[in-house]
């Protein structure tokens, strides 16, 4: 994909194996979406690629050995590198942590079922899109849009009431 062109990609996280009719407004529209660990099982994945193709990573309450899920995942979308895992391997992840750790323009994660996005004076950035999946900690269930144009990474979290 050309570094001009604007690409929008959903990000979620946490779905413990429930897929919101919600997420599919919340997603309309995007090309790709990174899945951040605790999935929750295939029929979330299935779910979520009848919207758009689908990159997940295996959270602290997944099965590690599933083909379908991966320890982390990298990509590339318009000159901007993405880094996804679910941050679970950092203990509590924080932006900061996950940004010290791993590279990349922007990193995403997930574990703590709360939504965040964090700029660092780089200008990398951190997001957790929070958690798509049952309410817990008594926080809102979220996504994210991420969008890449001109080579620069903006991201929005989308509450799903």
């Amino acid at each position: 994909m050309a570094i001009g062109a604007r690409t929008v990609i959903g990000l979620i996280a946490d779905t413990h194996g429930q897929m919101r009719p919600q997420i599919a407004d919340a997603f309309a529209g995007v090309t790709m979406i990174l899945h951040a660990g605790d999935v929750g099982g295939g029929a979330v994945l299935a779910a979520l690629s009848a919207i758009a193709p689908v990159q997940a990573v295996y959270g602290n309450c997944d099965d590690p050995h599933d083909p379908s899920l991966r320890k982390e995942r990298v990509v590339t979308v318009g000159g901007v590198t993405i880094h996804v895992s679910h941050g679970h391997e950092l203990g509590s992840p924080t932006p900061s942590l996950v940004l010290a750790r791993y590279a990349g323009g922007v990193v995403v994660f997930g574990h703590t079922h709360r939504a965040i996005v964090e700029r660092n004076a780089a200008g990398r950035l951190a997001v957790n899109p929070g958690a798509a999946g049952p309410r817990r900690f008594n926080l809102q269930p979220s996504v994210a849009r991420l969008t890449i144009a001109r080579g620069s990474a903006d991201v929005e979290i989308i509450g799903l009431t």
